[in-house]
């Protein structure tokens, strides 16, 4: 059984530490671009109690720049070689990238699944990869590319536009052979969206929830809630963060990408308990 799958199976909700082995990410860039900082890192976050270690080598922040396929090789793979060696049996890895070869080299290397922020749209090769694989894939809703994506984005029905982009691309993953379980869907807080676009989103989680995918929230330290918070700081939006992964368990998210992982197993736990105890009463 993929390690995902045996991770979901315990029923509680699952955390996802971000190990980004890049120079520019928007809230961890160089922190962590030797590849012992990052293997360092990732043990760390296991420790915390991250159920997934999410390894990327290209930002996505706003305003960034591609960075190439040897590029993106040369940055991941050490990183996650080593954290399969070291890391215990059931805690995954999951590889944040766009592109099928950097993918399938990852898994390779001892990657369990994929996190594709471009939903299969840069590398057409993507959903042919996870489905020979057998391997979870997450897409994601974006509008634009990263570069482009904060230049004046525009939705009339965020939720309804979200949604539908979702479950389009999530019916082609599975006309390409991707079984359905291996599906998980993404919104993309912050990814193209306005701050407005992003709280309707997060008001609305019940109706990604309700597709019968696994769904995936990443709210980390997200400039939108620092909007709400009169924050600039990203490093100083943990508890807002908390905040969105609490609300997420009870709307049924399955997955939550985050930075802060005591912090956010904390909430997703406790708020898993509260849950369990209403339908228990």
């Amino acid at each position: 059984m993929n390690r995902y799958h045996a991770l979901r199976a315990q029923g509680r909700p699952l955390i996802m530490g971000i190990l980004n082995a890049t120079p520019d990410s928007f809230s961890d860039g160089g922190l962590y671009n030797a590849p012992e900082q990052a293997v360092e890192r990732g043990l760390e976050m296991a420790s915390q109690g991250a159920d997934l270690i999410d390894v990327g080598g290209e930002s996505t922040r706003p305003g960034a720049d591609p960075v190439g396929e040897q590029e993106q090789l040369a940055r991941v793979l050490p990183v996650v070689r080593s954290l399969r060696a070291r890391l215990p049996e059931t805690c995954a890895i999951s590889i944040d990238t766009t592109r099928s070869r950097v993918a399938e080299a990852a898994l390779d290397a001892g990657a369990d699944l994929i996190n594709d922020v471009s939903a299969g749209r840069d590398d057409a090769g993507m959903f042919a990869l996870a489905a020979r694989r057998r391997v979870p894939l997450v897409i994601m809703h974006m509008q634009g590319t990263p570069k482009t994506m904060q230049d004046g984005p525009y939705y009339e029905r965020a939720v309804d536009e979200v949604l539908d982009f979702l479950l389009d691309r999530a019916r082609a993953a599975e006309a390409a052979g991707i079984d359905r379980s291996d599906i998980i869907l993404d919104p993309g807080i912050g990814f193209g969206k306005r701050r407005q676009d992003n709280l309707q989103l997060m008001a609305h989680l019940q109706r990604f929830c309700a597709s019968g995918y696994d769904v995936l929230l990443g709210t980390s330290r997200k400039r939108f809630m620092g909007a709400v918070c009169n924050e600039t700081r990203p490093e100083a939006l943990v508890a807002a963060t908390v905040a969105t992964t609490a609300l997420g368990v009870a709307s049924g998210v399955r997955v939550f990408r985050v930075h802060d992982v005591r912090e956010n197993r904390q909430a997703a736990d406790v708020a898993y308990a509260i849950l369990e105890a209403a339908e228990g009463a």
